[in-house]
């Protein structure tokens, strides 16, 4: 196994559960605007490519105009900007993850499809005590994943070449990021997608649990965990 000197992570689905405000929020503005809300396991596939994109998958086919797009999203924002930690909360085994990384040395990003300045928020509230660097959303002028430019942003910040950064995520859009960045994939099975759309987008290791990615890469004792390599 290869030897690794940092983590660069998703936070959606990966280290923060944020399905439930995510889903409410969005269901509120879609019934404001006349159109039918989703069940809320829906989400986990409208999410990970950004805002805009997920007001259009919410919208019924026939209403995915630029206007319509455009008004939803404006209201989307403002109800998740109240309501952005009502439910929200890290994963299980996460804050032990993260205080083990801190103990190795290893170092920690965040790369995140959130707008940049709510994603600042969002580590501040929930991860401010783990020294994450850098923690990056999208900004203007920057493609959004799965385009591997901010990827690689991370990894020249970080002095490392990108195949000494292992990257967790939990959607295509994160494998596919670390493919083209060059950097290690590692799909996590607690997050918004499945085994076989990790798998299919080059995911190279799964773990069903934070654990096993110490187990696996940094050689925490082992716990007897069942191990799935996406090779």
């Amino acid at each position: 196994m290869p030897t690794f000197d940092a983590v660069l992570f998703d936070m959606d689905g990966t280290i923060l559960d944020t399905l439930a405000d995510i889903g409410e929020s969005m269901n509120r503005v879609l019934i404001s605007f006349g159109f039918a809300p989703h069940p809320l396991d829906a989400y986990r596939y409208f999410v990970g490519e950004g805002s805009a994109v997920l007001v259009e998958k919410a919208l019924p086919e026939a209403a995915r105009k630029p206007d319509i797009i455009q008004k939803c999203l404006r209201g989307y924002q403002e109800d998740y900007g109240r309501h952005w930690r009502v439910h929200t909360r890290l994963y299980p085994g996460i804050a032990e993850l993260l205080d083990a990384l801190v103990r190795k040395t290893i170092r920690m990003a965040i790369l995140s499809n959130k707008f940049h300045e709510f994603t600042l928020q969002c580590y501040e509230h929930f991860f401010g005590r783990w020294p994450f660097d850098p923690v990056l959303g999208i900004r203007e002028g920057i493609p959004r994943k799965p385009d591997p430019t901010a990827a690689l942003e991370v990894a020249e910040y970080l002095g490392l070449s990108p195949s000494r950064i292992l990257y967790v995520g939990d959607t295509a859009v994160d494998m596919q990021t670390a493919v083209s960045a060059g950097m290690f994939p590692v799909g996590v099975l607690w997050g918004f997608r499945g085994r076989e759309e990790l798998l299919t987008n080059g995911a190279r290791f799964l773990a069903e649990h934070p654990v096993q990615i110490l187990e696996t890469f940094f050689d925490a004792p082992s716990k007897g965990a069942d191990l799935t390599e996406g090779t």
